[in-house]
This record gives C-alpha cells, structure tokens and sequence, in this order.
C-alpha cells in the first residue's frame, strides 16, 4: 500500500514483459533523476498470468541497456488489490483498458484512475503496439513513447 503523502502509478500490458516493464523503469529513472522517487510507488503488471515470475524480454532488457536504464523486475498479473492500493493504473492498448475496467468493477472499494499511458503523448500516439513480435525497432519505438509519455505524466502529477 502507497504511505501516505505518496503516489502511486502501476504500468500494465498483457505479459508484463515487454512494454509495461519499459514504462516502470523509464518513470523510476525520471523520477530518480528529479529527485522525486521516494514520493512515489512504482511498479508494473500484466492482464494475462502466462509469463508470472518472468524476466522482462532480452530485446526490452537491450534497449533499457542502451539508454543506460537497469531493472530487475519480473512479471506479475494485476491484482484486486492493485485497484485499491495504486492511484494510477496505465494500460498500453484497447484491449489492457478494456480488461482493466471489468476487473476494477469487480472490486467494491477501487480507486485507482485507469488510463491509456498514450494519452499523456505530445505526439498523441494513443496506443503503445506491442513489440514482442516485431523487431529491436518496435522495442525502441516502444521506449521512445514511454519516454515522451512518462515525462509528461511526471510533469502532470508532480
């Protein structure tokens, strides 16, 4: 559970091993880098169960690299109690929102605020497309939309 004074925000995706991964570790590098970390709660999810315990992809994991971000997540499926605990959920795709709002119906005392994290784009791309079957290309477009969409989130609830 968030303390309190904190924020909290819990990126999601369908595996939780490619693009929600991504996002966790571009905002806790962001809010490192401001100096405001400790006031948030950070972390990621899936909608799916398949990849529980997993690492995130090596080509997510090369790309973060890259851009000289480190993380050790693994995966792990949202749960009702993430619908209380986080103030934010933001989803990559149509299909993560949709699953989201039927899930948080189900949970009597839900208040976290499901969003696409797209919305928050400048460039207003809604919809961060899953890269795991596409190429080191389609993983850093994939960052490059975190980075953009995360920055202005930070910039929003700072």
């Amino acid at each position: 559970m968030a303390a309190a004074g904190s924020k909290s925000v819990l990126f999601v995706c369908l595996g939780n091993i490619c693009r929600s991964p991504i996002a966790e570790a571009v905002f806790r590098k962001m809010a490192t880098d401001a100096g405001v970390v400790d006031k948030w709660v950070i972390d990621s999810g899936a909608t799916s169960d398949w990849n529980i315990g997993s690492s995130p992809d090596g080509r997510g994991l090369a790309c973060l690299r890259k851009h000289d971000i480190e993380t050790s997540h693994r995966a792990q499926q949202v749960t009702k109690e993430d619908f209380i605990n986080f103030e934010f959920i933001l989803c990559m795709d149509e299909s993560n929102l949709s699953d989201l709002n039927r899930k948080a119906k189900s949970v009597k005392n839900s208040r976290a605020k499901i969003e696409l994290l797209g919305s928050y784009d400048p460039q207003k791309q809604l919809i961060i497309k899953d890269p795991y079957y596409g190429s080191d290309e389609d993983f850093e477009k994939v960052y490059e939309q975190c980075v953009r969409c995360c920055k202005a989130f930070l910039e929003k609830n700072s």
